[in-house]
């Protein structure tokens, strides 16, 4: 009796495991924080952006999703952006309550073709391959809004009771540039 070639071994092998992967994502469900849709203590807000053809545009100032005049940052399932006038800014993984000031310039405007993006803020998330859930990254990033203020903000969480993916939970805090 001949034996398959280790090729073939190695293909079988492969294509078990990516089965196996599938099979358990299919069987993951993502941790559902306990936050409630539209604003809570503490500068935190939790907002609806699962809708594929809606952008959820939020403003700062009002501590509110607007759906007229000025705003800030917006959602729309996985993807963050802010105003045409407005930047962001990634400080990386650094504890939220130690940023005390953010910088005064290099914010990176969000490109409005095809589909919009921020390169600062674009890739927010990791996406596991394994389950096929996205977990925020856990920067802060720095805000600047179209009329020069200067805000952080931290995304906590993407899915939620209420909504199931694509429910955003931020904190958020206005600041001052640094001199």
């Amino acid at each position: 009796m001949t034996r398959p070639p280790i090729l073939v071994l190695v293909l079988t092998g492969a294509f078990l495991l990516l089965v196996t992967s599938l099979l358990i994502g299919s069987f993951s469900e993502p941790d559902f924080p306990p936050y409630p849709l539209g604003p809570t203590a503490d500068s935190l807000y939790t907002l609806d952006a699962s809708s594929g053809e809606r952008w959820q545009h939020f403003h700062f100032a009002r501590q509110a999703v607007v759906d007229s005049g000025p705003w800030d940052v917006a959602f729309r399932r996985n993807t963050m952006i802010t105003a045409p006038e407005a930047g962001a800014l990634d400080l990386g993984p650094v504890d939220f309550d130690s940023v005390k000031d953010v910088p005064g310039d290099g914010y990176a405007q969000t490109r409005f073709a095809g589909d919009s993006t921020n390169p600062a803020i674009g890739k927010w998330y990791s996406y596991s391959m394994l389950s096929h859930l996205l977990t925020t990254r856990n920067h802060v990033y720095a805000i600047r809004t179209s009329d020069d203020r200067f805000v952080k903000l931290q995304l906590l969480a993407y899915y939620c009771r209420d909504v199931g993916a694509a429910c955003y939970t931020m904190r958020y805090k206005t600041t001052r540039p640094r001199p």
